[in-house]
């Protein structure tokens, strides 16, 4: 792949980025990845790779935009509420940047489709906001091999990690997800929406970092930051041989959200 003209004006400052030049662009040009979740962290990361360039950019959401989403999910507007968020989301992408092909997953992710929907990406990004999705998607990509960005925010705190094979799961961090009554939703605690903002832009910026070979990636490290003493702090994360989706007992194990 060469860059035409139009290319190299449009992503002249990553091309002038001696840990991206031309042969990283391309690598961004012909990368192809997957966002579990068009709201808030989905947002943010939507926007920055279809700037990018990434050449494929799939969605996967079953949701329709809600005026409530606004506040926070910067990729719709206003006159989107109603509308599923996956066509919402891909009319943004393709006024920023026609070149990106978008690939729609009008659906809910599930134990029976997750292998399925993320075979065909380079890396997945998680940025849903409920625990069983986030504990399917990390399942899935642990069982296909596939890298992913995870992703979480709350009020005015996010974190975040960087899954490749190899290294430490959501699962050797937190076993298993609390009980679905245990679990508060975002209409009762709220959230900055710039806080959302804060942690999909790093996420964004580790699958570029991903695609070019570009510095060091959240792996086998959590970082937590908290917007409100703008405090950040990075923890390691050791692998569990005993986790069950990638442990030393990995072969018996069926993702399902649980």
């Amino acid at each position: 792949m060469t860059l035409n003209d139009e290319e190299i004006t449009r992503y002249n400052r990553h091309v002038i980025l001696q840990e991206v030049g031309i042969e990283g662009q391309e690598k961004i040009l012909r990368s192809k990845v997957l966002v579990v979740g068009a709201g808030g962290l989905g947002s943010p990361v939507l926007l920055y790779l279809a700037a990018a360039g990434v050449g494929t950019l799939g969605i996967v959401d079953d949701d329709d935009v809600d005026l409530s989403n606004l506040q926070r999910q910067v990729i719709h507007d206003t006159p989107s509420v109603g509308s599923p968020k996956v066509q919402s989301a891909l009319n943004k992408i393709a006024a920023l940047n026609p070149n990106v092909h978008v690939v729609a997953h009008h659906l809910r992710l599930t134990a029976e489709n997750a292998l399925q929907v993320i075979a065909d990406y380079d890396i997945v990004v998680e940025a849903t906001d409920n625990f069983a999705s986030k504990f399917l998607v990390n399942d899935a990509c642990v069982m296909a091999g596939k890298p992913f960005s995870q992703g979480g925010v709350s009020q005015f705190e996010g974190q975040t990690f960087t899954h490749v094979p190899g290294t430490a799961c959501y699962r050797c961090l937190y076993g298993t997800p609390p009980p679905a009554h245990s679990q508060a939703s975002r209409t009762t605690t709220g959230i900055l929406s710039s806080t959302a903002g804060i942690l999909g832009t790093i996420q964004a910026t580790e699958v570029l970092k991903y695609i070019t070979g570009s510095g060091t990636l959240l792996t086998n490290r959590l970082l937590r930051f908290d917007a409100l003493s703008m405090n950040f702090q990075t923890l390691n994360v050791e692998p569990d041989e005993n986790c069950p989706a990638c442990g030393r007992n990995k072969s018996s194990f069926i993702p399902n959200g649980r």
